[in-house]
C-alpha cells in the first residue's frame, strides 16, 4: 500500500476532467483499510473515496487524500430452490456483478445492466433503471466508520432509500466507506418488462424473454444506443434526476403540453415514500423541449441522442460543465416552473 503525492485523477473520472489529489492510495483488501485508518495522511486530511468515478464532477484539485476502492470478490452466502443471497465487495464493477447473476439465471438486477460505476457506489444513490432500483433486492450494506475504523452493517431499512437517495448521500455523507453489499436474488422467474422503452424494444424486435440474461442484453443494447461511451467522450451518464409532481400538477401540464410523457409510481412505492408527488416526468424531455439537445458551448455540450447527458468534448473544466448545467436548470424552470436537481456530485 503506497501513498502517491500530487496524483492526476483525469483517468479516474468518466468526465475526463483534469484534477490532482494531494495524496492518492489504492485499497486492495479490508486489511489495507485497517492500516489506512492509522495513517497520518488519512487522519489529517479531507477524504474522498473513489470507485468508477462515474458520478462525480471535479471542480478543482482535491486538497486531501483520494482512496481508490479496489476491493474485489463475489460470493454466494446462502441459496435454496427459490432464492440466492450474494455478497459483493465494493470495488467490483457493477456490470460484472450483473453478469455474475444473469449467467447463473438469477433474477432481480438484470434491468440495472450497464449502469457505470462500482458496487460500492450503487447504494449511495440507490441506482435505478427501467423500472427497477437497487433497494428492491438489497439486504444490507457493510461500511466502515471513517473516524473510528469500526465496521457496521446497515440493514435495508436503515439505509433510508428513496429515489436516487440513501442515508449515505446526506445524513452520513463522507462518514462511512462502503466495503460490500449483500443482495437477495430470485431463482424463480420474476421479470420486469413494464418500462415503456424496454417493452417497446422487446416487442419491436420480437424478443421472447426466456431468462434474466435476455433482459440484461436488451437493456444493455438500449443503453449503448442512447448513451455515449465515456472512453470515447467524457460524460457521467444521466446528469439530472427526473422530476416528480402531484396528480393535479400533471393534469395542469397536460392541458398545455398534451404530449408530455409521464409515469405513475407503483402504489407500493408511493406508500413507502409517503409523498404525494408520485408522477414522474422525464427530465430529458423537459431539457429537449428547451432546445438543449445536441447543443454545444465551447468544450462542453448536451449529447445529441440523450438530453440528460452532458459531455466533455475535450479539455473542459468542471466549472464549464457546471455552468452549462446551471443554464439548463434556469431554462427548464423558466419554461415549466420545475427545478431540476443534479444527480452528479460536484467535488
Amino acid at each position: 500500500m503506497k501513498i502517491i503525492q500530487n496524483y492526476d485523477l483525469k483517468k479516474l473520472n468518466t468526465f475526463g476532467i483534469s484534477a490532482r489529489a494531494k495524496f492518492f492510495i489504492e485499497i486492495q483488501n479490508e486489511l489495507d483499510l485497517k492500516e489506512l485508518f492509522k495513517l497520518p495522511e488519512f487522519k489529517d486530511n479531507e477524504k474522498l473515496f473513489l470507485g468508477g468515478g462515474s458520478n462525480i464532477l471535479f471542480m478543482k484539485d482535491f486538497n486531501g487524500i483520494v482512496i481508490l476502492n479496489k476491493l474485489k470478490g463475489i460470493e454466494i452466502l446462502e441459496e435454496n430452490s427459490e432464492y440466492v443471497v450474494i455478497r459483493s465487495m465494493g470495488g467490483e464493477i457493477w456490470h460484472d456483478l450483473i453478469i455474475f447473476a444473469v449467467n447463473r439465471g438469477y433474477w432481480g438486477i438484470e434491468n440495472l445492466s450497464l449502469i457505470p460505476g462500482t458496487v460500492g457506489a450503487a447504494p449511495m444513490q440507490n441506482i435505478g433503471a427501467y423500472g427497477v432500483e437497487l433497494k428492491d433486492t438489497l439486504e444490507n450494506v457493510e461500511a466502515y466508520d471513517i473516524k473510528t475504523g469500526e465496521k457496521r452493517i446497515f440493514k435495508k431499512n436503515e439505509c433510508k432509500f428513496d429515489y436516487r437517495y440513501s442515508i449515505f448521500k446526506d445524513e452520513l455523507k463522507s462518514k462511512y466507506f462502503i466495503s460490500a453489499i449483500t443482495l437477495k436474488l430470485s431463482k424463480i422467474e420474476k421479470k420486469n418488462i413494464n418500462y415503456k422503452i424496454l417493452q417497446e424494444y422487446l416487442e419491436k424486435n420480437k424478443i421472447e424473454i426466456k431468462n434474466s440474461k435476455d433482459i440484461s442484453d436488451a437493456v444493455a443494447y438500449i443503453r449503448k444506443s442512447k448513451l455515449p461511451d465515456p472512453v470515447l467522450i467524457g460524460n457521467a451518464g444521466s446528469f439530472f434526476k427526473n422530476i416528480f409532481v402531484t396528480n393535479e400538477k400533471m393534469e395542469s401540464f397536460l392541458s398545455t403540453y398534451p404530449e408530455m410523457p409521464y409515469f405513475k409510481e407503483p402504489a407500493d412505492a408511493k406508500a413507502m415514500s409517503g409523498k404525494e408527488e408520485n408522477i414522474k416526468i422525464p427530465a430529458s424531455w423537459l431539457i429537449e423541449k428547451c432546445g438543449w439537445k445536441g447543443k454545444r458551448i465551447g468544450n462542453v455540450g448536451v449529447h445529441e441522442k440523450q438530453a440528460l447527458v452532458l459531455v466533455n468534448y475535450g479539455g473542459a473544466t468542471g466549472e464549464e460543465v457546471k455552468n452549462l448545467s446551471e443554464q439548463i436548470i434556469t431554462s427548464v424552470f423558466s419554461k415549466f416552473g420545475l427545478t431540476l436537481e443534479r444527480e452528479v456530485n460536484l467535488i
